[in-house]
């Protein structure tokens, strides 16, 4: 310690004998501590306690050790207990002889049944689905909302304002039904024209092994004999109904033996109302009959085609056709149709031999998903297949018309 305390050394320490169970014990001696005030004096630890003998404590420890009671109970514990005695085994009397244990009976065989009647169990009955048929005045209003649309550009080439137009028949004239054509087909109509088939099979008798047929199938002795004896490729268009506007579009290729191989088959469209061997400008049918090709051209750039092809932006249509569907890209590739045209001109050459109530403009253009004024559409990855395949060394024609009329 520094200043005016004076440090006393504490006493050594001396430990405490353990105490022994039964003897007296040592009295206690207070602890003592230095006392600042006094200078090194020393009081006693918890004076007030050990006066009063707060809680008993001090007083019950300077009190002598009383050992614990001896413990309480039934004595010492017994010795151990004896040992588990089974149950005696069973022990048959001599002579017993046990009955034979039951066998379960065979189970019952199943009653065989056809395959239809077990599938018939199983099969869940089919959720009916109940569409809607879209009525005649139905058809009437989605056409009349579908508007005009109109063909060509402001700078379109001189002499393109005929009656038909630039383009197709019917592109100056509203993408309706005309009343006087019977207006829109019904319902049922409509459903029976989206049945289609594909080309009529060949007799098999006249298949050789290379695929090669003697006669194109579906085709009469008299559309037959309207194929020039030069051509030797042929893109038939056969509906199935003769007011149905879809129809399959096959290319045939005739042999140097005179046998015809059928090409790939395509899903199209022709006019809205069918076909017809007296077609008339806006009746909205496709005309039946055989016709030359000779002539492409579209908006898109020439695909690699033999014939001569006109790329000129006046190929474009804009609007929706019948159905609501998108006629945009309709005239990227186009091959003229020869009906009431000059042959070896573009496909926007307006001028009409027989006259403008004959109508014109029929071409083979790109599908748009809905039928048309009267041309045949197929998809547009097919029309340019179309264009790089016509090859007017092999006099192509299209025979186009619904199934019973070509077969006449």
């Amino acid at each position: 310690m520094s200043g005016s305390h004076r440090a006393t050394p504490y006493p050594s320490y001396e430990p405490m004998p353990e105490p022994a169970y039964g003897a007296p014990q040592q009295p206690y001696e207070p602890y003592q501590q230095p006392v600042h005030q006094d200078h090194g004096g020393y009081q006693q630890h918890f004076p007030q306690q050990a006066q009063d003998g707060y809680g008993g404590y001090f007083d019950a420890y300077d009190q002598p050790f009383q050992g614990y009671p001896p413990e309480s109970g039934p004595g010492p514990m017994p010795g151990p207990e004896p040992l588990y005695d089974p149950e005696p085994r069973y022990e048959p009397e001599p002579g017993y002889e046990p009955l034979p244990e039951p066998r379960p009976a065979p189970a019952a065989a199943a009653p065989v049944e056809g395959r239809a009647a077990a599938r018939g169990r199983r099969r869940k009955p089919k959720r009916k689905r109940h569409g809607k048929a879209v009525t005649a005045g139905t058809a009437l209003l989605l056409a009349a909302a579908a508007g005009w649309y109109t063909v060509g550009q402001d700078t379109a080439k001189p002499g393109l304002t005929t009656a038909d137009g630039p383009g197709p028949e019917g592109v100056a004239a509203p993408d309706q039904p005309s009343p006087a054509a019977g207006g829109a087909q019904p319902a049922a109509a409509q459903a029976a024209s989206d049945r289609q088939t594909g080309s009529p099979a060949a007799d098999r008798s006249q298949v050789r092994t290379d695929g090669s047929v003697a006669a194109i199938p579906g085709l009469g002795a008299d559309f037959a004999a309207k194929i020039p004896a030069e051509t030797t490729q042929v893109v038939l268009a056969s509906g199935q109904d003769k007011n149905g506007n879809k129809n399959t579009v096959t290319l045939w290729t005739r042999t140097p033996e005179g046998r015809w191989l059928a090409g790939e088959t395509w899903q199209g469209h022709n006019g809205n109302n069918g076909w017809s061997t007296d077609h008339n400008e806006g009746d909205l049918r496709s005309p039946i009959g055989v016709f030359s090709l000779t002539d492409a051209g579209g908006r898109n750039a020439d695909p690699g085609s033999k014939f001569p092809y006109d790329k000129d932006p006046s190929f474009v249509v804009s609007g929706t056709g019948f159905f609501g569907d998108q006629l945009a890209g309709s005239f990227d590739y186009v091959v003229a149709i020869n009906y009431n045209r000059v042959p070896g001109n573009s496909p926007l050459d307006p001028r009409r031999p027989q006259g403008a109530k004959k109508g014109g403009g029929i071409w083979i253009h790109v599908d748009h998903d809905g039928p048309t004024h009267g041309c045949v559409s197929i998809p547009e990855d097919k029309m340019a297949q179309l264009i790089r395949t016509l090859d007017p060394a092999a006099h192509p024609v299209i025979v186009m018309g619904d199934a019973a009329s070509l077969a006449a």
